[in-house]
C-alpha cells in the first residue's frame, strides 16, 4: 500500500513564519531549563550534585539506573554514558525490579533513580526497598519535597521548570534537563577518576571512536626501512624519483637533510606541476628548490584523530610522521584513512 503521508511544499509564508517561531520557542524553552540549572549550580545552590559525585565515586559495584516511561529511556542513556566513561552500569526497569529483578542490584552498587514528579509509584517503591536493604541510592527529580527525595541517600533537585509542550504536559524540557544532568554527573565522575584517552580507547575499541584513538604509528602502511625510502634533499628530482623506488609507493617522497632529519616532501602533485611547467628538463632540477619545506607533520605520539583533523582542516593527502629526534618514521596516506572509514572521500 502506498504511503498516504505527503510532505507539504506549499506552506504560505505567514504559516511558515508562525511555525518557525513555535519551533524556536520549543528549543529556547529546553535550552533555558539547562541554563537555569547551570546558574543554580554556579550560585552554590546545588551542593547535592557534589554529594552525588561523592556517592558515585565511592561505588565499588555497578551504578544501577532505573526509571519509568520517558525517564526510563533517559536513564538507559545515562547508564550507557557511565559505562563508556569507566563506571560499570546497567539499567533495571523499576516494575521488573520488584517482580524478581532485585537480584541484579547487589551490595556495593549505587542505584540512580529517576522520576520527575518524585512520586512515581514503582520508582518510590524500589527506593524504599533498597533503603531497607542498605543499598545507597541517588534520586533525580524536579521536586525537593517528594517521596523519592525522602527515600534516597542523596537527592538532586532539578528544579521547577516549564515544559516545552504548549500544554505543559508532555515530558520535553524535563527529560532534556535530566539527560544533561546525567551527562554532567557521568563526566564529573570520569574527571574525578582521571579517566583519560587511553581509558576511553579501552572502552571503545571498535567503531570510529576507537579508531580515532589508536596511535597513528599502528596504522602506518608506509614505514621508513620497510617500504618507504628517505631521499637526500641534495638530489635532483630525477634522482629522488629513482631512489624512491618503483612499483607501489607512497604519494610523496620524503626528503631528509645531512643529519637524517625531515627537511621536506615532494608529492605526486608537485611532480605533475613541475613537468607541466618545465617539461622533461624539470626532472634535472634540484629537488630542494621545488620540494615543500617544513611540511605539516605528525609525531610518534599522535593519534589517528590528529591525522583526520589535519586532513580535514588543511586538505592534506600525505602527512609525514617523525620521531622525537625529527627523523621520519613513516607517512600517513589519506587513502589509508578512507579505508579505515574515519575520512570520507
Amino acid at each position: 500500500m502506498a504511503d498516504s503521508r505527503t510532505v507539504s511544499t506549499s506552506i504560505d509564508p505567514h504559516t511558515r513564519s508562525v511555525e518557525t517561531a513555535f519551533l524556536g520557542e520549543v528549543l529556547a524553552t529546553e535550552a533555558a531549563a539547562i541554563t537555569g540549572f547551570a546558574a543554580r549550580l554556579r550560585n552554590g545552590e546545588l551542593t547535592s550534585l557534589h554529594a552525588a559525585l561523592d556517592l558515585l565515586e565511592a561505588c565499588t559495584g555497578h551504578v544501577v539506573v532505573s526509571g519509568m516511561g520517558k525517564s526510563g529511556l533517559v536513564g538507559a542513556k545515562i547508564s550507557a554514558s557511565l559505562s563508556s566513561l569507566g563506571q560499570p552500569s546497567h539499567f533495571v526497569h523499576p516494575a521488573e525490579a520488584v517482580h524478581g529483578d532485585l537480584g541484579s542490584i547487589r551490595t556495593g552498587d549505587v542505584a540512580l533513580l529517576l522520576s520527575w514528579s518524585g512520586e512515581t509509584q514503582e520508582v518510590v517503591a524500589l527506593a524504599t526497598i533498597l533503603k531497607m536493604d542498605g543499598i545507597k541510592t541517588l534520586g533525580l527529580s524536579g521536586k525537593r519535597e517528594s517521596s523519592l527525595a525522602r527515600a534516597c541517600t542523596v537527592h538532586v533537585d532539578l528544579g521547577d521548570i516549564t515544559e516545552a509542550c504548549p500544554l505543559n504536559l508532555a515530558p520535553t524540557a524535563s527529560t532534556t534537563l535530566t539527560l544533561a544532568v546525567g551527562d554532567a554527573i557521568a563526566l564529573g565522575l570520569a574527571q574525578r577518576r582521571d579517566f583519560g584517552k587511553d581509558d576511553f580507547h579501552r572502552h571503545h575499541p571498535g567503531g570510529m571512536l576507537g579508531a580515532g584513538l589508536r596511535p597513528v604509528t599502528e596504522v602506518l602502511r608506509f614505514r621508513v626501512g620497510h617500504n618507504l625510502a628517505t631521499v637526500s634533499d641534495t638530489s635532483t628530482v630525477r634522482e629522488a624519483l629513482r631512489a624512491a623506488g618503483e612499483g607501489r609507493r607512497a604519494g610523496a617522497i620524503v626528503l631528509v637533510d645531512e643529519k637524517g632529519k625531515l627537511s621536506g616532501i615532494f608529492t605526486d602533485g608537485d611532480l605533475r606541476r613541475q613537468v607541466n611547467n618545465g617539461g622533461i628538463a624539470a626532472l634535472d632540477a634540484p629537488i630542494a628548490g621545488v620540494m615543500t619545506r617544513h611540511p605539516t607533520v605528525l609525531t610518534v605520539d599522535s593519534l589517528v584523530q590528529d591525522a583526520v583533523q589535519l586532513v580535514q582542516s588543511k586538505r592534506l593527502d600525505e602527512i609525514p610522521v617523525v620521531g622525537r629526534d625529527g627523523c621520519p618514521v613513516g607517512l600517513v596516506d589519506v587513502q589509508d584513512l578512507i579505508a579505515m572509514r574515519v575520512v570520507k572521500e
